[in-house]
Order: C-alpha cells, then structure tokens, then sequence
C-alpha cells in the first residue's frame, strides 16, 4: 500500500490527492517539481516572448494550459474543466493539477502549455472508491415506506462522512487498482485511533453505497433495499487527541485548501507536491491537449454554472470567441535581437519563416528538402533575402563551413536574374567562389553536381600549381558561370589572363575568416581587381555582389565591409562574435573575492557626463541582493531582479526603458538565470561580477549592448558611436572558467594581465603533459609544426621513454617503401644485408597456409592474425572489434605491422596465425620525406601528388640519408632511386622522390623542416617535459589545481597591499585611474625589472631571494603598474611583436629611473655563443652593459623607454660579449664561458623572450665525413654520388 494525501473531496468518486513517497524520493521528487516551477516563471514571465504565439488559439474542455496564480505569485499548470461567457469576456473554470485548486480566468491570461513542461506528470491526481456505487433513500409517500436504491450521484451525506473520516484518521494509504483515462480507481484504508478500516466496505456497511456487480442491472438485493438508522455522531466525529499525524493530514479537505493557500500567498510555505516518478510512471502523465474527461466528471458542474452559462449565450447569441486576438492572423516578426541575432543592413530585411517561402527555385528547394535539411537556421533566414536580392552581404554563423547555408539564393540570383544576357558574348565566369583549400573546393563541386546545375551554370574547378607557364595554359570555358577556386590559384591566372574576368559580377568568400588569415596578400589583389572591373562605365547596370561567409569576425571584414561593400547587409547569429564587430571594450579587474563589491563600487561611475545603463550580473539570487545594498547605500539608481522576482520583471524592464538624461546612471542588477528573460539590448556597460562560466555564456551578456554596437552597413560614420565597455571582475574561485574566455580575449584589443597569461600558458603546459598516450602529432613530423595545436588532439612534446628510437638517424640506408599514407610519408622496411627472417617467415607461411587455412576462433583487440592479400599471407594486428551482435559477417579494424596499413577487413578473411610465426617483430617502419611541403599553406597534399608518388616508388627500393629518428619513424634527405646500367658497374640516380614532389608544382621547398624538430627536441629535453610524482605522471586535474592556487597567490598578496581609495565619480574609462590591475604602483624607487610570465610572479626579480625578502617583510613588487596595462599600444615595435606580446610597463632598478617596456626579444644559440636580437626598428640613446650572470639593454624608440634586464641561464664571458646594429635592429652576441648547448636563455620563464624558429644554418645538416648526394643543376633533376676518402660505410 501506498500512503497519500487527500487535498479535497468531492465525493466518494472524485477524491483529488498525491501519492507520498519515501523521504529520498520525495525530497528529490519535490525538487523537480520546484525546478519546473522555476522554469515556468522565467519563461512566461520573459518580457521577450511573442504573446500572440504563447496564447491558445482555441480552448477545449480538457486541455492542458498554464495560468499565473495570485495566490502562490507563480505560473501553474491547469485543465480546463469548462468555458463559458459572461458579459464581457470569455471564463475557463479551470483546476490547478499540481495543487488541487480550482480558478475562474479570463481566456486572454490563458497561455499554451509548452511540451517541455509536460514532461512531469501532474503532481495532484484524481482518485475514486473502488467496487461501490452510491445509494440514496427514495421515500413513498403513498406506501408511506422508504428505501435504498441504486443512485447516480452520491449524496451529501456520504461526502460528509468521507470528510468526517479523513478528519479523524492519523494515517492514509490506499491500493491502486486500475488506472481509467481520467481517475484511478483505489482501496482506501483509514486508520482511526488504532483501528484500520477499509472505506470502501464502511461506506457499503453504513449503507452510503453498494457492491457494484457488472452481471446485474442495479446490483443490490432486496436486504441491501432496507434503510439502516445511523447515529448523528457518525458524522460529527473529530480528530483524535493521541494523533501524532502532521497536520496537513488531519486537516479536513477545505482546512487544507484555505491553509495551502494562505501560505502561499504570504510566501511562508509551499504546498507539498509529489507524485510517483517509478513504478506507476504511465498513469501518470498529462494527457494531451484536446483530450477530454469523461462524462460523469463534466457533471461536477453546477446547475448555476450551467443556468448561467445558458443567460449568457440567450443575451450574446453571437458565437464564442476564445482567443479575441486570434482575428489577427498575420503575426509581426519579432525584432531578430530577440533571438540574440545582429542584423545590420542599409535596406529592410524581411526573414524567411520556412523553406516553402524561402527565395530559392523549386529545384533548389527540393534538393533541400531530399538533402533533409528543411528547416532553415536563423543565419539563413535573414541572410537569404539578402544574398537573393543582390545585396553585399556578410554572414557570421557557426554553420558557415557548410555551403548550403548560402549557396541556394546565390545560385537562385545566378540563375533567375535576366540582366546578365546581355553579357553573354563575353568570356570569363559571372561568379568566382574562393574556398580556403582544395578539399573544400572538392566538397563544393560535389555539391553543385548533386544539385544538378551543371547544364545551366556549367561550373568549372581550378586548382593550380606553381610550375612554370602552367597558369598561361589555362582555358576556362566561354559557358562558365561558375568558377570554383583558391585564392593563390586565382591570382595566378589573374597574372596572365585577366581579360578572362571582365565579366564577373559575383565574388563568393567561403570560411573568409580563413582566407585572410591564409592570404591575405592575394585576397588584396583578388579584391582590388573585382573592384576595378565591377566600377567600370560598362558595368554601372550589372548586379554587383560580394558574399563573405565566416564562422570568426576579424579585423580584416573591417576594411572589407569599408573599402568594397557598399550598402551591406550584416547578419551574425553568434553572440561573441557580434560584440567583437561591435567594438566592445574588454576591462579587466583582478580581486579577491572578499574585495569584489570594494572594487566594483570603485569602477562604476555614478554621475557620468553621458547617461549611462550599467548592467551588473551576478550568479545567485543571494549576490543580487548583497550588491544591491551595497549600491543602494551609495544612493544610487538601482534596479534588481532575481528568480525570487520574477513577477516584477514588466516593471523593471518598464524603468530600465524610460528615456535617461546626462549625469543619470541607471543600474540593474540581475542574475545569469534572468539575464535572457529581460530582453534588455541597450545596455552601455555590462560588468560580469560574477565571472562567465562559457564563452557562450560571455558572449549572450554582451548581446545586452547590440542596440549601441557600432553600425558598419551605415556609409555615413562621422558621428561618433556610444562607447560600450565589458567589465570582467577576475577572483580566485574563477580560475576553472578563465581558458575559455581568455581564448575569446586574445582576440581583442584588451590588455590582459601577465598573472592570467601565466596562466593559461601553465594550464596549456599541463594538457600537454597528459597527452603522454597519445602519438606525436603527424604535422609535427611531417611539416616540423602543428597546423592547430590547441584543437588537435595529439602530443606536441618529446617523451624521451616514447621517441627514443632505435632506428639510424644518420647515414645511407636502403629503404623500401611498401604502402603510400601521403606524398611525403611512407611506410614500408629499411633494407639489411644480413636480414632475411622476414623472406624465409613469409615462406613458411604460404607453406603453411597451402593445406589448411583455419580461420580464427576468437577475435581478440591487440592479437596477431593472417590474412591473404594479393596472394601474399600478411602478418596482422587487430586494432578494435565491433559488437557482433546476431551478425554473421562484419568487418575489423587490423595493422598489417609488416608493411604498415592500416585498413578494414573481413571478419571471414581473418585466419589464426601459429604461435611461430609470432616471435618476429613487425618490420614496418615510418619513413618521411624532409624538406618539402604542400604549397599555398595547405595541411594535406592533394591526392594528385600522393597518387602520383605512389605509382612512382610503391615497392621499388631506395637509397636514402637518415638525418633524424623518432620512435619508429625515420627521417631521410635525400631519398634516391638508384638504376645499375646492365652489362656495366655503372649507377646512375635516376630520380629523388624530393624533386619529383616539386615536379608536380604542388609543393615547394621546407628546409627548416629537420631544424624545427631538433628545437623541439631541445627544448623539451631542457624543460621538464613530464611532471611526474612517485606514482607516475601528475594528473590534468592537479596541475590544473596549482596553477589555480598560485593564480590565487598572486592576487590575494596583491590585494594586501596599500590600495589607494578608488574615486567612484570617475568615468569608466580605458585611461581612467579607477581600473587597474592586482595593486596600483608603488613608488618608483621600489621598482624593479622582472619577467611577468613566471609561475611564481611576485618573487622574480633580478635577485630572487632578495625579492623573497621584501615579500615577507610586507612589501609588495607590482606585477603590472596601471599605465601599462590600459594605454594603447602605440607605433614603434612591429604589429606582430607588439600584438603577440601584449607588452606591459616595467621600470628599472635606479630610483630615478623612468618607467620603461621590456622589448621582445628573440635568440638563438651556436655551440660557443648565444645571438639575442631584440626586435625593435632604429632605436635610439642606447646602452648595453655584460655581466658574467647577465646582460642588461636599454633604449628608446617613439617617446618611449625599452629595457630588458635578461638573468642568464649559464654564465658568459663578458669581455668578449659585444652588440651591434643588424637590420635596423640591435643584435647581442653573449660568448659562453663554457661551450655546449643551453636548456633556456634566462633562468625564469619570461613571455618576451622567444626562440627564433626562423633562423637557419645552411650547412648545419651536411655530414662533413661520409657518403652524400650533390644535386645536379641541370634540368633533369638527377643527382649524382660522391663518396669522401673515409670508409666509414
């Protein structure tokens, strides 16, 4: 049995209640009601939503909607139980399911239920006795006799009985029978005193009812006909005085309702609300709308409900009107800043709803349609009209890597727009779309075919490589409209055929964002040219379109969107993104989080020149309320809301909207839950006291200011826009968000402290770290480089215990190459003289495999197995086995580990491999061709070259130099295949794989290749490249947790030091006094010069125990003085330099000395010296000074002073130490005291100093004593041999 809670009775058949669960169970129970509470205010109380869109169209008796309850300030769940009209509106009598009360509403406050929140069974169920049926007393008056008969509605008697009873009872529980459409049928036991009694019999006993019997017609026999005289106290029985029953439970049902009501309303209570989540789930759940109670429960209705309704209807006879807004049928679109999406356009954009109305042809759309693709993404409803209308149009979406997001209209504007027969007699394509690489120029002509446009658009694919005249034999056709390319290979043809684009009206850029980052040079050339023959006389009438389509802003669609779109349409649907076209500045604050409110407090200005609306955004309810104190004893404008609020959201957002003067400053205080509910998008300054937990999260608070976003679709930009600025307050306990922001942080002009950049720098150390299972990266071995170390998801460091190899790094070795994974990396054997177990293995083996081939029994992940190829038997290593299941054939996933494939294949070809054919290790090997690379920045050779090497060197052996070794891969410059004149001792080189990669004019030359790895190398083997402890290697999880505890050292002694008093009056500007970061700086004779990028910030000066000291003795070394960290960076150093090291204000060791920038600084070593060039052009006034542990630059350049006062690793000879000037930068040549190479240039990590990765050596790698190849100039690209007088080989 089951114990529940009797709300309210109507009768013995309707009897409204919950089941109790177990106190786990019901406390869990009762915080998933709660939450659903939660979500249903914030939601309808959204002052964003369309309420033509959450109202009912129509009502129906049973259908399930949502109201707001006064009483409990909540919206609720309710079935409408009956409609009817009185004289000014229509009225739902409605019930409260998850309450058991009843409300009267007018049908205009009725909104739908969404389906998410009928997910949750209704917390009140309804219940009726079982196996009874209610009697009444029928009195003949003629007889003069009484009797029971059989009654269709219970009398009030028995209900009142039924009250009395649960009055009286001290415990509820019932047996759930059968469960009906609408009620649940039940044994109910009462326990009265001590006694249990089952109602349904007492009722059957008391003669209130009788066993219902489905064989007869009435079911009551001529002894059950006769009336029983009761005593009057059966119904006047009250509660018993031992009952130690809650009182919720003996309550009567009405004391019930009046209590939970009362509670509600002043807010001291809730209702208990429960409801079983396990066992009777499927009796359970709400029915959908539109369904219907039953008949007998629709009589509940009164006869004075029904009397009036029917009054009404005689004096309205006009039919009922539900929904008086549903007449209106066209429903405005709503702003698209609702939906977070910026739309910036010089003409009115009016979206697309659907793919029916969308501006495609029908082809177009029914590929769309096939392709399952028919709904459309918010960027493609409003970027679409633009881009088939003709507009520039600049689409930021993370969709943009798929074409279809944009290719439909364009191709429809193509296709559909007459204007262009009258060019038709000229020759050149009408569109030019630029994709990134080859592969997505593939994946797009793979489009355009299944679209089947070919006949109409005859589009046409150019990829082109650098050989020579290879670009003067291009031939477009004169039918091409559509020509699909790279940007290096269209300015190649724009080189020599430009006559060929005289046409071209349409220039679509595909992942922009990663073509001017690839190449911008020739983007600029593309551009310029598109401009000149689109502003010619000739074609003042011609459509004239540029589309960009990206997943990233970047500074590049600046220029772009100025320079050559005019009258743009910008649509961004990312958040993030549109604030950084927006031009929002990024402001820092590092604190501790007992000082946050101090610091916030001292940031904002509360009588600003130009009126301003702050939004401040905090995580809890319980934060909303401590700031707005704190700002109301300022005597400030404050505004607040929280999920506790909800209800006062429409006069919030009704004062945040009025119109604010000069020297008014209105705050707004709120919590991340409600920050989407308000609708607020005219926000000047949005502080993030609470730090974002998610790029997402940060980027949908920077949406509140799209309303003063810069506008860039406007041609007249004289006006200056309003400044909006994103206040980030940084505290201890926000380390475990910082990466994610701080990554959309780099990206903007925003100084960030060198605290938080040591930092991430630690943290991307320590993920490093872990990687120690995952496999060297392959562009790292290929190219020497990552194309994207922080998404790939393989090792980037050396392990000495992973990388150490076995395999010749040097000398002339024979190699064989067997399988072709890319046009420089091969897998295949290294060739011995004394090696001949694999040839005598693989005899045996076919030996063996001629009388029998028994397959494998059991499949294991990591055993070794045959398989016959090309009638040849493969040793084979099962890599991963899928789950069989019932299948009789399915395929593995196997290495063949003598030649180094890796592929799939049949589970019937796998044949059990003996024991002795085991002992032989696997002979494959990994060979790399050095020193050459894709062209145009490309990650991957293009299949061509690979098919191309393949056919050249598959099986034929080669003759190679080892330069380098890794594991099991060997590095080889040259490889040679050699050819012996027959009848003669003569050999001759008749190709190197080398220059037959060149050859095909898809490659160029890479000779820092081998130098890059050797100072990858190093430096892993001179840091400590694995921390490990006692156990093992350290997890991510507790490196990541000290690199937060030392994030949390530095500012918490920042913040002991002496803060000056923040002046609250200041403006919030970048130059303002009142931002600064951890401390202010101290008097400049305290200054000292150290590194900002060290783990352990506050103790690195030029003598690190000094500096300990004065720590302890209560001083405290600024980490960066407030100038440096909010003025902007001015001309003198390079863009690059400048931008990649985010310079910050040091000062020098004199007490005089002026403040200064530490210059970046790149070196490199030689065996006896260390080169260090600090990277400054011209400088002027300056000094260098050697000492044996150090070394100590200055200068100045543009106003300002550099000095970098480097701590060495090792000791120098001063003496011999001298600098000069090399290339218009100053260049240190430090002599080591003793020679050998150096693990690191200074003793303490600073971000300013950098290895220089492009110096390279030219005869560093030339074996001066040995075999090596000198290449022949000619045209032939043979290469000879010459062998030195050493017989070392």
């Amino acid at each position: 049995m089951l114990n529940i809670s009797i709300l309210k009775v109507e009768s013995p058949s309707c009897l409204l209640g919950r089941v109790v669960l177990g106190r786990g169970r019901e406390a869990e129970t009762l915080g998933q009601y709660d939450s659903l509470l939660a979500q249903m205010n914030l939601f309808y109380h959204d002052v964003t939503q369309d309420l033509h869109k959450l109202k009912p169209t129509s009502l129906e008796e049973g259908q399930v909607c949502v109201v707001y309850w006064a009483a409990m300030k909540s919206w609720c769940r309710v079935l409408i139980e009956s409609i009817f009209l009185d004289s000014v509106s229509c009225l739902a009598r409605c019930l409260l399911v998850d309450h058991g009360e009843r409300l009267v509403v007018p049908s205009d406050q009725i909104r739908i239920a969404m389906q998410h929140f009928l997910q949750l069974p209704f917390c009140v169920r309804r219940f009726h006795l079982a196996g009874i049926k209610p009697t009444t007393l029928q009195v003949s008056v003629h007889d003069e006799k009484a009797r029971l008969i059989a009654s269709t509605q219970w009398d009030s008697s028995s209900t009142l009985y039924l009250h009395s009873l649960l009055q009286a009872s001290t415990q509820t529980e019932a047996v759930l029978l059968e469960s009906e459409a609408d009620s649940t049928s039940i044994e109910l036991y009462l326990t009265v005193g001590n006694i249990k009694i089952c109602l349904n019999d007492d009722l059957v006993a008391k003669k209130f009812a009788y066993y219902s019997r489905e064989s007869a017609d009435s079911g009551m026999g001529e002894l059950d006909q006769l009336p029983v005289m009761l005593s009057s106290s059966v119904l006047t029985q009250t509660t018993c005085s031992t009952s130690n029953k809650p009182s919720t439970d003996t309550q009567s049902p009405a004391a019930i309702s009046s209590g939970l009501s009362s509670a509600a309303g002043t807010g001291a209570g809730v209702p208990p609300r429960s409801a079983p989540l396990q066992n009777q789930q499927h009796e359970l759940q709400p029915r959908e709308a539109g369904s219907r109670w039953s008949s007998k429960e629709r009589a509940w209705r009164s006869e004075t409900d029904l009397a009036f309704s029917r009054l009404l209807e005689w004096l309205n006879p006009e039919p009922a009107n539900p929904d008086p807004d549903c007449a209106h049928n066209a429903v405005v679109s709503s702003d698209p800043r609702m939906s977070r999406i910026l739309v910036h356009s010089a003409l009115p954009v009016e979206p697309c709803s659907s793919l029916d109305d969308a501006p495609i042809t029908d082809a177009l759309r029914w590929v769309l349609k096939r392709k399952q693709s028919s709904s459309l993404t918010p960027a493609e409803r409003y970027s679409w009209p633009a881009v088939a209308r003709g507009c520039n149009t600049v689409i930021i979406s993370p969709d943009a890597e798929q074409p279809l997001s944009y290719i439909a209209p364009l191709l429809t504007h193509i296709l559909l727009n007459s204007i262009f027969a009258r060019f038709t007699a000229t020759a050149g394509p009408m569109a030019v779309l630029l994709c990134p690489g080859w592969e997505k120029v593939m994946v797009m002509m793979e489009l355009l075919e299944e679209m089947k446009l070919g006949s109409a658009l005859h589009p046409v694919t150019l990829l082109l490589g650098i050989r020579k005249d290879e670009a003067k034999a291009v031939r477009i056709p004169k039918n091409c409209l559509l020509l699909v390319t790279t940007p290096f290979t269209l300015v190649r043809v724009l080189s020599c055929h430009r006559f060929l684009f005289l046409r071209l009206c349409h220039l679509v850029l595909d992942e922009a964002d990663r073509l001017f980052t690839l190449a911008p040079d020739q983007m600029a050339t593309i551009l310029q040219h598109f401009q000149k023959v689109t502003s010619s006389e000739e074609k003042t009438s011609c459509p004239q379109q540029l589309v960009a389509v990206a997943k990233k802003w970047t500074i590049h669609m600046e220029a772009l969107l100025a320079n050559h779109m005019p009258y743009p349409c910008i649509v961004i649907t990312v958040p993030k993104e549109a604030a950084l076209y927006g031009d929002v500045q990024q402001i820092i604050l590092m604190t501790v989080e007992s000082s946050k409110i101090s610091v916030l407090l001292g940031a904002l200005d509360f009588n600003p020149d130009v009126g301003q609306k702050t939004l401040i955004v905090a995580e809890s309810a319980q934060e909303v309320e401590d700031v707005f104190k704190a700002l109301s004893n300022k005597s400030a404008f404050c505004l607040k809301t929280h999920e506790g609020l909800t209800q006062q959201f429409d006069f919030v957002i009704q004062q945040w909207r009025k119109d604010i003067g000069p020297r008014t400053h209105v705050i707004l205080v709120t919590s991340t839950e409600c920050l989407g509910c308000l609708g607020i998008r005219d926000a000047t300054c949005v502080v993030h006291y609470s730090f974002p937990t998610s790029p997402k999260v940060f980027g949908s608070r920077l949406f509140c200011m799209s309303e003063n976003f810069r506008n860039l679709s406007e041609r007249d930009q004289t006006g200056s826009p309003r400044v909006t600025r994103s206040v980030l307050l940084f505290s201890e306990r926000n380390s475990c968000h910082a990466i994610g922001v701080l990554q959309y942080l780099y990206r903007t002009d925003a100084p960030l402290p060198p605290e938080l950049l040591s930092f991430t720098q630690g943290v991307h150390r320590a993920r490093e770290e872990q990687k120690t299972h995952k496999p060297l990266c392959g562009f790292i071995k290929s190219y020497g480089e990552c194309r994207d170390s922080s998404v790939c998801p393989d090792r980037h460091t050396f392990v000495s215990q992973l990388d150490r190899s076995g395999l010749p790094a040097s000398g002339i070795i024979e190699v064989l190459p067997l399988y072709i994974k890319t046009a420089s990396v091969f897998y295949g054997r290294i060739v011995r003289r004394e090696d001949g177990g694999l040839q005598s293995m693989a005899s045996e083996m076919t030996a063996y495999y001629a009388d029998k081939k028994p397959g494998a029994e059991e499949m294991l992940e990591g055993g070794l197995y045959a398989v016959l190829e090309d009638d040849c038997y493969h040793r084979v290593k099962i890599l991963s086995v899928p789950t069989r299941g019932d299948r009789l054939f399915f395929t593995v996933f196997v290495r063949f580990i003598d030649v180094g494939k890796e592929v799939e294949v049949k589970s019937h070809q796998i044949l059990q491999l003996p024991e002795r054919f085991h002992s032989l290790p696997g002979q494959a090997v990994e060979i790399i061709v050095c020193c050459v690379k894709p062209i145009d920045t490309e990650t991957d050779w293009h299949p061509k070259v690979t098919r191309a090497i393949s056919q050249k060197i598959c099986g034929l052996q080669h003759r190679a130099r080892a330069v380098f070794s890794l594991g099991n891969t060997v590095f080889v410059d040259p490889m040679v295949r050699l050819t012996k004149v027959p009848g003669t001792k003569i050999v001759i080189n008749e190709y190197t794989v080398q220059s037959e990669i060149l050859a095909s004019g898809m490659a160029v030359s890479h000779p820092e290749h081998v130098e890059l790895l050797r100072a990858l190398c190093q430096e892993s083997s001179g840091g400590a490249c694995i921390s490990e402890c006692a156990n093992g290697p350290v997890s991510l999880e507790v490196r990541i947790k000290e690199e937060e505890e030392v994030l949390a050292e530095a500012a918490t002694l920042a913040e002991l030091a002496d803060l000056p008093p923040l002046n609250p009056c200041e403006p919030l500007r970048p130059d303002s006094s009142s931002i600064q970061s951890l401390v202010p700086a101290p008097p400049v004779s305290d200054l000292h010069l150290a590194p900002v990028c060290d783990q352990r910030p506050l103790m690195v000066s030029q003598s690190a125990t000094g500096q300990k000291k004065r720590i302890e003795d209560g001083e405290h070394h600024p980490l960066i003085s407030k100038t440096a960290f909010l003025n902007p960076r001015e001309n003198g150093v390079s863009a690059e330099e400048d931008q990649s090291s985010r310079q910050q204000l040091v000062s020098s060791n004199g007490a005089d000395s002026p403040e200064s920038f530490h210059p970046p600084t790149r070196w490199y070593q030689t065996s006896d010296s260390v080169i260090v060039t600090m990277k400054l052009k011209e400088p002027q006034s300056q000094s260098c000074h050697f000492f044996p542990d150090r070394v100590v630059y200055s200068g100045s350049l543009n106003e300002r002073t550099y000095r970098a006062d480097l701590q060495l690793h090792a000791n120098i000879a001063p003496d011999r130490c001298c600098w000069e000037m090399r290339s218009n930068e100053p260049v240190l040549k430090l002599v080591k005291q003793q020679p050998g190479p150096w693990e690191k240039l200074v003793r303490n990590k600073n971000i300013f100093v950098t290895y220089n990765m492009e110096h390279f050596e030219e005869n560093e790698d030339r074996t001066p004593n040995g075999v090596c190849f000198v290449e022949n100039i000619g045209n032939d690209y043979c290469y000879a041999m010459s062998e030195s007088g050493s017989e070392s080989d």
